[in-house]
């Protein structure tokens, strides 16, 4: 199995790079694992509690049940993904079953950041976008997908994303073996990765 790791910032459009990747490759070899997943259960905290909790610091995700994970599917076996709601700020009581393909792509801003992740990871991508592109992004998708509110989008950004951005993921830069420009005529960063996956899948 190849495993591909995909971080990049909040908004640097690191989902249309998936895309990119796997439109172009057999549905049945591929598999996506979103870190938005990965959460970590909160049901002793009070909604407002969760509210406040700090989305973009590694100690919000599950990297432990991550990393099983990704042992599991690596061993043949199937897994059970979590779904997170970003309306309540938890885990639901649903679940995506998931099962081990020959290339599975591990996307999320923070998935760099964690040393036992990036281990298991064969090709580690980081997308880079302008720091503006990415909080234009951010508002969007939030008012339109969350039902956030334009001054909460640009408080969380300031107080939160910001920092954590130049503090856990923009040096998670480091680590990757290929970091992908994200504009339109990018196509070959995309060529190239595609090529690695053939090359495995074949």
């Amino acid at each position: 199995m190849l495993i591909i790791g995909i971080a990049g910032g909040t908004g640097s459009g690191k989902t249309t790079v998936v895309q990119q990747i796997i439109n172009e490759l057999p549905e049945t070899e591929v598999g996506v694992i979103s870190q938005d997943s990965y959460y970590r259960e909160n049901n002793n905290l009070s909604f407002e509690e969760r509210g406040l909790i700090n989305f973009d610091h590694p100690r919000a995700i599950d990297f432990e049940l991550l990393v099983q994970h990704l042992a599991k599917l690596k061993k043949g076996e199937i897994i059970e993904q979590p779904v997170y709601s970003f309306v309540t700020h938890n885990r639901t009581d649903d679940s995506i079953i998931t099962h081990p393909r020959k290339v599975m792509i591990v996307e999320g801003i923070l998935i760099l950041a964690n040393p036992e992740l990036r281990e298991m990871f064969d090709v580690k991508i980081f997308v880079h976008a302008d720091s503006d592109e990415r909080l234009i992004r951010r508002l969007k998708r939030d008012i339109a997908e969350r039902g956030r509110d334009m001054e909460e989008v640009l408080n969380r950004y300031q107080t939160t994303l910001k920092p954590m951005h130049q503090q856990f993921i923009e040096p998670t830069k480091a680590y990757a073996d290929i970091i992908i420009p994200n504009d339109k005529y990018n196509t070959v960063a995309i060529d190239v990765v595609r090529a690695v996956i053939n090359q495995r899948i074949t």
